[in-house]
């Protein structure tokens, strides 16, 4: 059976990356990987070990691109929390925290309801119901 086994992101702060991806989606995380060689840290986050997982990774001064829109590759990813009351109560908190809101709550034209965040590192996350 095939299936996405995780997804990898590049990240400035790890540990900040690691701390809000653990506390508003109630990820679990491996014990750090550290390769001292090229100074490459990154940890692995999961649903209660089930399913696609988000490596966040960093090597120190690693240049980042000036504008993530102006790239070809990963757009966003979705995190599903089952219905619409999460999906509203996840936006208010998130707007209460002082994070981007980046699309109110809504049914979306292919159908899913869904609001879209900016993480602390500014990636795109959609949270929706499936």
């Amino acid at each position: 059976m095939m299936k996405i086994d995780h997804i990898a992101l590049w990240a400035e702060d790890i540990e900040l990356l690691r701390q809000f991806y653990m506390l508003y989606f109630n990820m679990s995380c491996n014990d750090k990987y550290v390769n001292p060689n090229n100074n490459f840290s990154s940890y692995f986050l999961s649903f209660d070990g089930e399913g696609a997982r988000i490596e966040i990774m960093n090597i120190p001064g690693k240049d980042a691109p000036s504008s993530r829109g102006d790239l070809k590759g990963l757009a966003h990813f979705s995190i599903s929390v089952g219905s619409k009351e999460t999906v509203d109560n996840m936006a208010k908190r998130f707007k209460e925290d002082g994070y981007t809101i980046l699309s109110q709550p809504r049914t979306t034209g292919d159908g899913y309801y869904e609001c879209a965040i900016a993480d602390p590192e500014g990636n795109y996350v959609e949270i929706t119901t499936e």
